[in-house]
């Protein structure tokens, strides 16, 4: 069960990390910051890097940012 858990955090810190890292170069490059999200999920979901690739954890994470969106 912890090893399941750490998993998810790990997952986490990836997605967050991908976040934090594409957006300031989509923003050095005059693009938004909406752009540089989606290049992220795309670089480590199922057909980049394969980080997620099951539907169940898409579908947390993507309920996650909805209810970060509106914070």
């Amino acid at each position: 069960m912890a090893v399941e858990q750490g998993s998810e955090l790990v997952k986490v810190v990836v997605l967050l990390g991908a976040g934090v890292l594409a957006v300031p170069l989509f923003k050095r490059l005059g693009l938004g910051s909406v752009l540089g999200y989606l290049a992220a999920g795309l670089a480590i979901g199922p057909f980049g890097m394969g980080f997620f690739s099951e539907a169940a954890t898409i579908l947390h994470v993507a309920k996650l940012g909805v209810v970060c969106s509106c914070l």
